[in-house]
């Protein structure tokens, strides 16, 4: 098969590598993509956001499969432009993809079909959502509506931390369109998880459970980022815990996706709150999370282009997915001063070395090729994922090979996976 995937961070790098193994495989061209990418295919010089460029360049290459990996080209609507050319692409339509690009949405549905969420308000008017936290005991959540990153969340613990978030918001805009609207919730106080859950319509079928590493700094402290490291299979999900999470979360949202006349294929991203054995819906990713998908993929052992083709065809329920029994850790390597303001341009040296080491992966992300050498591009740089038998030895695996990674500025948090502090 022709693949063209989309996209250009350490995701895509993490797809691009587990697509690379398939024996169906025939070309892999990435747009962007990174020079992770670049090593296992032909990264192409097209924006991704660039959807009519990319649709001719399908056309042209008859390529068989575009796999769509960052949300934003999903919420714009490139699979209902891809498939109007009858061409085969992964990721949920534009009217699905509304689980992830508007909170207020994804809400409405969790509360009209009794899946468990924390409670909320939605305004679109600053005035009314100040009124509103005055009314409100601290901590709150302020969220913005829409796409932004990773950033757009604010774990408020002072109702002055609230209207400072929502004015950033809806005044100062901070993150443009999408602070029209905000959404204002309850704290969930307890320990978060993810599961990313396969599609097709018809059936959803959960991947293993993931944690990742939202703040920027040790113990959980700082502004929360696009994700700071990850692991699986999350021990704080047993089986127990999923078969309820199945029954009471990932089930019923797709038979609310069915209800409302949504034909969803592709990635649901549950982002969890377990909080004395119950779980509540913190949020819903359509793709695969970043960094979860750089510690899922490694585990997965079924060929992913056979689960793409199966979620395209509606024939999930044939299809039966292997996991590896080993633990992987994910360390992101940032630029100092993420999430913040940060420099680049960067040379970035021990890739070669480390990445020959057995059971490790590096996955780039914000970085550039320049002259044979890479540097770095960007606020997250590089994914360091280590495979093995246990947590502990499998992070220790994972720090050794970061601390042997080198660039000016170099952040990365000490505690990922730390079972210990659990």
């Amino acid at each position: 098969m022709r693949v063209l995937l989309i996209g250009s961070g350490g995701r895509e790098n993490a797809l691009a590598w587990k697509l690379a193994q398939s024996s169906r495989l025939k070309q892999l061209y990435t747009a962007p993509g990174n020079p992770g990418t670049a090593e296992l295919g032909e990264n192409l010089e097209i924006d991704e956001n660039d959807h009519q460029t990319l649709l001719d360049f399908a056309l042209r290459k008859e390529i068989d499969l575009t796999v769509v990996g960052p949300e934003a080209p999903l919420a714009a609507g490139i699979v209902d432009l891809f498939q109007q050319q009858n061409l085969k692409i992964f990721g949920p339509n534009q009217q699905a993809a509304r689980l992830e690009s508007s909170k207020d949405f994804a809400k409405s549905l969790m509360q009209r079909y009794n899946i468990p969420t924390a409670n909320y308000r939605s305004f679109t008017e600053p005035e009314k959502a100040l009124e509103y936290i005055k009314t409100q005991e601290a901590p709150l959540v302020v969220k913005a509506d829409g796409l932004a990153a990773g950033k757009g969340v604010t774990v408020a613990g002072t109702r002055a931390e609230a209207v400072q978030a929502v004015e950033e918001i809806m005044v100062a805009e901070k993150f443009g369109r999408a602070g029209d609207k905000v959404v204002i919730e309850e704290f969930l106080s307890g320990e978060e998880a993810t599961i990313l859950a396969f599609c097709d319509g018809k059936k959803i079928v959960p991947m293993i459970p993931s944690q990742d590493h939202k703040p920027v700094y040790d113990g959980g402290e700082g502004p929360n980022t696009g994700g700071m490291g990850a692991y699986a299979p999350a021990p704080l999900v047993g089986d127990k815990l999923q078969q309820k999470i199945q029954q009471t979360i990932i089930t019923p949202t797709l038979r609310a996706l069915q209800s409302e006349g949504i034909d969803f294929r592709g990635i649901i991203y549950f982002g969890l709150m377990i909080t004395d054995g119950e779980a509540r819906v913190l949020e819903y990713n359509v793709r695969f999370g970043d960094p979860e998908a750089q510690v899922v993929l490694p585990l997965l052992e079924t060929d992913l282009l056979d689960i793409f083709q199966a979620v395209l065809d509606g024939n999930l329920s044939e299809l039966s997915l292997k996991w590896s029994k080993q633990k992987a850790v994910c360390v992101i390597m940032a630029s100092g001063g993420y999430p913040e303001k940060y420099q680049t341009g960067y040379q970035i040296r021990g890739l070669e070395e480390i990445g020959r080491q057995e059971d490790i992966m590096i996955f780039q992300a914000g970085t550039k090729k320049e002259q044979g050498k890479i540097y770095t591009a960007g606020g997250r740089v590089l994914g360091v994922t280590a495979l093995g038998e246990e947590f502990q030895s499998t992070r220790e695996r994972a720090y050794r090979a970061a601390a042997g990674i080198d660039f000016q500025g170099a952040h990365y948090r000490s505690d990922i996976a730390d079972l210990t502090v659990r």
